[in-house]
């Protein structure tokens, strides 16, 4: 059975992390007992339930994107801001 990553399962809300184990272990059965053809049906059913928390994973990534850029131009606007009372500094 493949996994999904830590970052995606500790997105998954405890019923559906729940379920994620449970099929990752019945899958786990399947194939030590050779039954690949209903592991698969497994797999693709986990492919499903982890979707959710991808998902979650990247408007994480969105919103830190987000936060970056703002906290960048808020630097940027303090630096203008300070160039500008130099700038009154020099004429006096």
């Amino acid at each position: 059975m493949r996994h999904c990553s830590v970052q995606v399962r500790g997105l998954l809300t405890r019923e559906e992390l729940d379920r994620y184990n449970a099929l990752i272990e019945v899958g786990s059965f399947l194939e030590s007992q050779n039954r690949y053809d209903l592991a698969y049906t497994v797999q693709k059913e986990i492919d499903l339930l982890i979707i959710p928390g991808i998902e979650r994973l990247k408007e994480k990534g969105r919103q830190r994107d987000r936060d970056t850029e703002a906290y960048l131009n808020s630097k940027r606007d303090a630096e203008s801001d300070d160039d500008e009372f130099e700038d009154e500094d020099e004429d006096l």
